[in-house]
């Protein structure tokens, strides 16, 4: 027995979206049914809008309702540094950390030859024109994840701005907190004795 054809495309449009499968697809559009009408058009309302609404950064690449972000815009942020981050999603956790003032900028990928994606596929030309045009930039943390495609990218990153003179830092890998040193990787393991602190 086949889904009415509503349901069918609910369905599809849930298949759409990133680690959703054919049970939790049907599981999701069945919920969205039983939602109360009101519920429905603001759930479909908050859709149109994020992406109406949303664009990104034309500085940093951040997602933002206005131009320039609220980060690049706010001017009693340190000016002297620039995480460069893969994502989006990336920007938030270290904002919610509370403890880094500084400013960002997003990658949206990394370089990853298996998948056709190089250099001019991410945001990394904007960058290398940002810290042209910005003299205030001194240091440029590169917070990448660790996965070879992150560490591919990082290198890459870092051998174009070592000309500019500005200071290329990475975010310290090894051991996160709570784990067991034989449940750990090598790479976790090799970065934790490589990245070890005086204490």
């Amino acid at each position: 027995m086949q889904y009415p054809e509503p349901i069918a495309k609910l369905i599809d449009s849930y298949l759409k979206l990133p680690g959703i499968g054919e049970k939790t697809a049907t599981r999701l559009a069945f919920f969205t049914i039983d939602m109360e009408q009101s519920e429905v058009v603001a759930f479909s309302k908050a859709l149109v809008a994020a992406k109406k609404d949303l664009s990104y950064c034309s500085i940093c690449g951040n997602i933002t309702e206005n131009d320039p972000c609220v980060i690049c815009a706010d001017k009693t942020r340190d000016q002297s540094q620039v995480i460069v981050v893969e994502q989006v999603k990336d920007v938030m956790a270290l904002e919610k950390m509370q403890e880094y003032r500084g400013l960002y900028h997003v990658l949206h990928g990394v370089l990853s030859p298996i998948e056709g994606k190089g250099p001019e596929d991410i945001n990394i030309t904007s960058l290398l024109r940002r810290l042209q045009q910005n003299s205030q930039i001194k240091e440029v943390i590169l917070a990448t994840n660790a996965t070879p495609e992150g560490e591919a990218t990082a290198m890459y990153i870092s051998k174009l701005i070592k000309p500019a003179n500005i200071m290329t830092t990475r975010l310290a890998h090894g051991l996160a907190v709570g784990s067991d040193i034989e449940y750990a990787d090598e790479m976790t393991l090799y970065n934790a004795v490589k990245n070890r602190q005086e204490i």
